[in-house]
């Protein structure tokens, strides 16, 4: 997840960046940063709010309470998709701010807007399809996540019905031999047995 450093870290890179400084040069290049704003690596701009990102961050991750390191990179993946969408209204009336300063005196009040919407056209368009990209990923991230936590949870489950179960008794394999030994133990000691019925006869010699 994203730490104070690294959120320090990001917007000390994007302080190596000159640009306008007056009112009017940062209004006009404004939507020059539409590009480097909504698919760079630098996620923070040094205009942007960092508190209001780190409580983005937060509520995010209170909401889905990702466990390990995939689901964490989703989130984060989630956080940024959501914040450069929350940046690209701003990005669009940006562009209208400008082109009202460009235009305001070249056209009547009426026609500013139209003409203001022609000349910046392709750039409104890379918005709208930027907006539509960075939706489409949050989404595809978020199904990802949902998945994966459902997974977890269900092997998690499966793990605590395991634990709970008796373990079955283990029986002692009998020593080779035990069953001639338990049946013999188990034979009468004196077995009584009709010996004339099995062909056998004896008699006592007379004694002289």
């Amino acid at each position: 997840m994203s730490t104070t450093a690294q959120i320090n870290a990001n917007r000390a890179n994007s302080q190596f960046s000159s640009g306008p400084k007056s009112d009017a040069g940062k209004a006009t290049s404004s939507h020059n940063a539409v590009k480097s704003a909504l698919t760079g690596q630098t996620i923070l701009l040094p205009t942007d709010d960092v508190a209001a990102y780190e409580k983005l961050s937060q509520v995010m991750i209170d909401l889905h309470l990702p466990v390990g390191c995939i689901e964490e990179m989703l989130v984060q993946s989630v956080i940024d998709a959501a914040w450069r969408l929350l940046r690209i209204p701003g990005l669009e009336s940006a562009m209208y701010a400008v082109g009202k300063m460009e235009l305001t005196d070249q056209f009547p009040t009426e026609q500013v807007e139209l003409q203001i919407f022609l000349k910046y056209e392709r750039q409104l368009k890379n918005l709208s399809l930027q907006e539509t990209r960075l939706r489409r990923m949050r989404e595809k991230d978020l199904a990802e996540l949902k998945k994966m936590q459902a997974e977890r949870k269900e092997k998690e489950e499966e793990q605590k019905k395991t634990a709970s179960q008796p373990k079955p008794e283990q029986t002692v394999p009998a020593p080779a031999g035990a069953s001639f030994n338990e049946a013999k133990q188990a034979a009468p000691a004196n077995p009584s047995i009709d010996i004339s019925a099995i062909g056998f006869e004896f008699s006592n010699p007379a004694v002289a």
